[in-house]
Order: structure tokens, then sequence, then C-alpha cells
């Protein structure tokens, strides 16, 4: 003989069709919380874009700091050292950057400078990173 079927209980339905309607005001509730919260998030994210371009500018200027005192050191090169720091800046940093050649007889110290771009736009500027390296002379 086969198993016999229990019938479905109908307080099974009614449980599902009162949750379901409970359910029913709070439809597009989450879209509303995330709508509030996109604009800090947002925010929040534009702010670590920017604190990793200070970053980014800080490193670019010891590198072009490095790469001008190295050519300051040689004495038949050593009026190229800004065209030499500028071509080791990348992109739109070496536009604005500014060199100093401290000559101390047996060492070149140069001060390199670049401006630090801005991604916020209630940040007018930040300023601008500088990096010193000092190389013996040739």
């Amino acid at each position: 003989m086969p198993p016999r079927r229990r019938p479905r209980s109908p307080g099974r339905f009614r449980w599902a069709v009162r949750h379901a309607a409970a359910r029913e005001p709070e439809r597009g509730v989450t879209a509303v919380e995330f709508a509030g919260w996109l604009p800090l998030l947002v925010t929040v994210a534009l702010a670590a874009l920017q604190l990793g371009l200070v970053g980014y500018a800080a490193l670019q200027a010891g590198s072009a700091a490095r790469a001008a005192a190295r050519t300051a050191a040689q004495e038949e090169i050593e009026d190229q050292y800004a065209a030499s720091g500028r071509a080791a800046l990348s992109g739109p940093l070496a536009e604005n950057a500014s060199f100093e050649l401290d000559p101390c007889g047996d060492e070149a110290t140069v001060t390199a400078s670049v401006e630090i771009p801005t991604v916020l736009p209630f940040f007018d500027g930040l300023g601008r990173a500088s990096r010193t390296v000092t190389m013996p002379c040739d």
C-alpha cells in the first residue's frame, strides 16, 4: 500500500501571506538608505584617492631630486640638472616642478618641489611636495 500523503496545512499558507504582507511597506527602503549613504561613500573614496595622490607626488619629487642630483654631480653636464629632474617626473607634475641646486664643493645638493594635484573640488591647493638629495661630485 502506498504511503498516504498528508494534506497541506492551511496555516502554513496563511503564515506566508501574513509575512509577505508585513514586508510590503518596507519595499524600496534599501534604495533610499543607499541614496543617503552614497554622498558619504563618494567623499570617503575621493579622500582616499587624494591621500594616494599626495604620496605619489612625494615619491615623484624624490625621484626627480635624485635624478637631478646625479646630473648636477657630474661636472660636464651639471647645468642640465633641472632638465634631468623634469625627465624623471611623469605626467603633469613636470610642468610646475622647480629645482634648486646648492653646490658645496665635493657635494651637489638638489631640492625638487612638485605641486600636489587635487581631486576634491573644495581643496583649492594642497601645496607642494619637496625632497632634497645630496650626491658626491665626480
